[in-house]
């Protein structure tokens, strides 16, 4: 085991794993996100019948 010096912080293979876990959740969530808004419909111009206005 390295002996570090005063002041010297490492994260070692612990901080390595929770960030590679972060950066695995963020890489589904991102993926889930973008399947969930291709299922998004936009109604366009043409779609939405506008209803008339009584003068």
């Amino acid at each position: 085991m390295t002996v570090l010096a005063a002041g010297e912080v490492s994260p070692g293979l612990l901080g390595f794993l929770v960030v590679a876990a972060i950066g695995a959740a963020l890489f589904f969530l991102i993926k889930s996100m973008n399947k969930q808004m291709g299922k998004i419909s936009i109604p366009r111009d043409g779609d939405v019948p506008h209803e008339k206005k009584a003068e």
